[in-house]
C-alpha cells in the first residue's frame, strides 16, 4: 500500500517502503509517529496509545487520560493497590478519614460525604 496511504502525522502520501499502522484507519511515516505531548518517537520498541486521532507514549497517556487518585490526584502505576468508594479510586495510603486521618482498611465502615471519606466514628450512626 505504499503510495496510497496518507500519513496521520504530516498529511503527506506515504511513499516509503515501510509505514506504521496504529489502528485500521491511521497510518504514519516511520519518522512521523511521535508522542503528541513529548515528541518521543513511537516505534515497535515502545507502547503507543491513541486518543482523538493523536498518538501518545504510555507515560503521557497515563498522565493526561488515566484514572487519578481522588485524594492526591496522582496517576496509578500498574503495581498500585487501590481502594474504591462509589466511582472514586484511591491509593491505599490515601484512603483515609478526612476528619481524623485514620487509614481506612478493607472491611472498615465509612461514609463518603461530599467527596470526603469519613470513618464510622466521625460520620456517626447511619
Amino acid at each position: 500500500r505504499p503510495g496510497l496511504a496518507l500519513c496521520a502525522g504530516c498529511g503527506g502520501r506515504i511513499q516509503d517502503p515501510f509505514l506504521l499502522r496504529v489502528s485500521p484507519d491511521l497510518e504514519w511515516h516511520v519518522a512521523c509517529l511521535k508522542c503528541a505531548e513529548c515528541g518521543q518517537p513511537l516505534d515497535e520498541t515502545c507502547t503507543c496509545f491513541l486518543r482523538d486521532g493523536k498518538a501518545y507514549c504510555k507515560r503521557d497517556y497515563s498522565r493526561l487520560f488515566g484514572i487519578k487518585c481522588a485524594q492526591c490526584r496522582a496517576a496509578f502505576s500498574s503495581s498500585d493497590l487501590v481502594m474504591r468508594a462509589r466511582d472514586h479510586v484511591y491509593h491505599l495510603e490515601c484512603f483515609r478519614c478526612a476528619a481524623c486521618g485514620r487509614q481506612l482498611l478493607p472491611g472498615d465502615q465509612f461514609c463518603l460525604r461530599e467527596r470526603e471519606l469519613l470513618c464510622r466514628a466521625d460520620h456517626g450512626p447511619p
